[in-house]
C-alpha cells in the first residue's frame, strides 16, 4: 500500500483536498471557531493515515504538489492590501511600529516560557519562529539549530489557534480598529490567522497580509540576537 501510495501523484493532494471540503463544511453548519477546517483537515487526514496503515512520508511524497500553491497563494494576499493603499499611508509608521512590537512580542515571550520551564537551545531554536509564515520559520529553524519538523506543526498549531481565538481576544482587550486588529492577527498568526482577518474586514485582512510579509523580515532581522540568548 505505501509504495502505490508514494508514486501516486493524487492520492495525497485528493486525501488532504476532501479532508478540507469536510472541514469547511462543518465550519458553515455549526459556524464555530473550533471547526476551523484546516484544524478539521489535518485530525481527518492524521485518522485516514492511522486507519489505513499509510506512514506519512508516503502521503507526503504523494501530497507535496500543494506545496508549489503555497508562494503564489501568499502573494495574492497583496490584493487587499493594494485597495487599502492609501490607509497604508496615512498609518504607516504607527503600522510598522504595530507590527515590530508583535514580532518582539513573540520572540521574547518564547525566550521567557523557554527559560521558565528550562528548555535547551534545540528546542529553543525549533519553537522561535512560531509566528510567521512556514517558509520563512523553517529556514530560521534550521539555520540555529532547531527541529524542523516540529517547527512546522508549531507554526501551524499557533496559526489555529490564533485563527480561533482572535475575535475573541480583540474582544476582551478592547481592540475595534480595523488596522489594529489585522496587525495583531496578522503579526501573530500569519497566513491562517489572516484568512480570519478578511473574514472580519476587508481593511483587517489587508492589514494582516502586510503583518505576514513584514513580521518576516523582522523575525528574519532578530533572530541571530534571539537565537543567541540561550
Amino acid at each position: 500500500m505505501n509504495n502505490m501510495i508514494s508514486i501516486s501523484s493524487f492520492f495525497g493532494v485528493a486525501l488532504s483536498l476532501f479532508a478540507y471540503m469536510i472541514g469547511l463544511a462543518l465550519q458553515k453548519k455549526f459556524k464555530k471557531g473550533i471547526f476551523n477546517p484546516l484544524l478539521i483537515s489535518i485530525l481527518l487526514v492524521i485518522a485516514a493515515l492511522l486507519i489505513t496503515g499509510i506512514d506519512y512520508r508516503s502521503y507526503n511524497v504523494s501530497a507535496s504538489y500543494l506545496g508549489y500553491l503555497l508562494t503564489p497563494t501568499t502573494i495574492c494576499l497583496a490584493i487587499p492590501l493594494y485597495r487599502r493603499l492609501d490607509q497604508l499611508k496615512k498609518n504607516f509608521w504607527a503600522i510598522i511600529g504595530g507590527i515590530t512590537a508583535g514580532a518582539v512580542t513573540s520572540m521574547g515571550s518564547v525566550f521567557l516560557l523557554c527559560l521558565a520551564f528550562g528548555l535547551d537551545h534545540t528546542m529553543y531554536a525549533t519553537l522561535l519562529p512560531k509566528s510567521i509564515t512556514t517558509a520563512i520559520g523553517m529556514g530560521i529553524s534550521e539555520e540555529f539549530g532547531g527541529v524542523v519538523t516540529i517547527t512546522v506543526a508549531v507554526i501551524i498549531l499557533t496559526g489555529v489557534l490564533g485563527n480561533i481565538i482572535c475575535q475573541a481576544v480583540c474582544k476582551l482587550a478592547g481592540i475595534t480598529d480595523p488596522v489594529a486588529k489585522g496587525i495583531a492577527i496578522g503579526s501573530s498568526s500569519h497566513a491562517i490567522g489572516t484568512t480570519k482577518a478578511m473574514e472580519i474586514g476587508e481593511t483587517e485582512g489587508a492589514m494582516s497580509s502586510l503583518s505576514i510579509a513584514v513580521s518576516g523580515i523582522i523575525t528574519v532581522l532578530l533572530a541571530s540576537f534571539f537565537a543567541g540568548l540561550i
